[in-house]
């Protein structure tokens, strides 16, 4: 995964990206700003081609390879998140810190802010010899509890 650009706080809304589009020198194309309307809109992580393919349907005209470039220069900025799956990536609108989780029956990724408590951090340090500057923690499950 490519390492993210640093920011001075986290993207939060599709301001947010806008601005630290402008920041780092980035043009806010009219492709661009379709693509992040629609992953703030959307509030879920998409595929490329579920992207393409909803903006389309929108009316929005954009080819198959602008939306990849445009989603890779995003992603390599830390404008947007990336995630890699065994059947490709999947692209959200939050890229700070944050967890997962991954809902088995409906295939979704949810996103969740958790924050471990101190003692739990301090234990994972003494135990590995490393010391934690972030985390991510991936949750399974089911929403029908009746899959399981």
């Amino acid at each position: 995964m490519p390492k993210q650009a640093i920011t001075t706080k986290p993207i939060r809304s599709l301001e947010d990206a806008l601005s630290q589009c402008q920041l780092l020198g980035m043009r806010v194309s009219r492709q661009r700003r379709f693509i992040l309307e629609l992953l703030w809109q959307a509030n879920e992580h998409l595929s490329a081609r579920e992207i393409y393919d909803r903006l389309n349907q929108q009316g929005k005209d954009i080819g198959h390879t602008s939306v990849y470039q445009n989603l890779e220069a995003l992603s390599s900025q830390g404008i947007i998140e990336c995630i890699e799956r065994c059947d490709g990536r999947l692209y959200g609108n939050i890229s700070d810190s944050h967890s997962h989780v991954n809902c088995l029956d409906t295939n979704q990724i949810l996103d969740v802010h958790i924050e471990l408590p101190e003692e739990f951090i301090r234990q994972v340090e003494e135990q590995t010899g490393v010391k934690i500057s972030d985390y991510s923690i991936n949750f399974y499950g089911y929403r029908n509890a009746q899959a399981s």
